[in-house]
């Protein structure tokens, strides 16, 4: 795989119905019918990644879609904190994954949650996504109660971070 540096990820927050968010979303959902047998069934209301209860991040090279990220309030309460926000739907392309851009996507990711008041970030993601849990873990975030619509799932792993 090519580990060159890649120019500069752009960053913009979309709505969730933006085509770019939408096709990008219809990527990661295909990625989870080969990785599990079948979509993300999990809810998700579009409007709570709207400013300002959550966030939707389109990334771009050279004016291309290749990466989304987000956040949406949460009522999990996990590791001590009072404002939580669920981190969501964070995907890379995969001709361009191993060159960092989920990092850069992340790294927004906390800056902006926090910006907006939020002191915990909870996420879940599955056994058969070791990548993603190899970010998150490297990243701070550490395990904690299950939650959400695949909580007790076997394949289901949950993690939070105080920030």
């Amino acid at each position: 795989m090519d580990t060159t540096p890649l120019a500069e990820l752009t960053l913009r927050p979309v709505a969730y119905a933006h085509p770019d968010a939408t096709a990008l979303v219809a990527r990661v959902q295909q990625e989870y019918v080969d990785r599990y047998g079948g979509p993300d069934e999990g809810p998700v209301e579009a409007e709570a990644f709207d400013p300002p209860a959550g966030l939707f991040l389109v990334g771009y090279l050279d004016g291309v879609p290749v990466a989304t990220g987000a956040w949406r309030r949460s009522p999990v309460r996990a590791l001590g904190g009072s404002s939580p926000a669920e981190i969501k739907r964070m995907y890379v392309v995969p001709e361009l994954r191993g060159r960092g851009l989920s990092k850069v996507v992340l790294a927004e990711l906390e800056r902006t949650a926090i910006a907006a008041g939020h002191d915990v970030l909870v996420l879940e993601t599955g056994l058969k996504q070791p990548e993603a849990i190899g970010l998150y873990t490297g990243h701070g975030y550490v395990p904690i109660e299950g939650f959400g619509h695949y909580c007790g799932n076997e394949l289901s792993r949950s993690f939070g971070k105080r920030v």
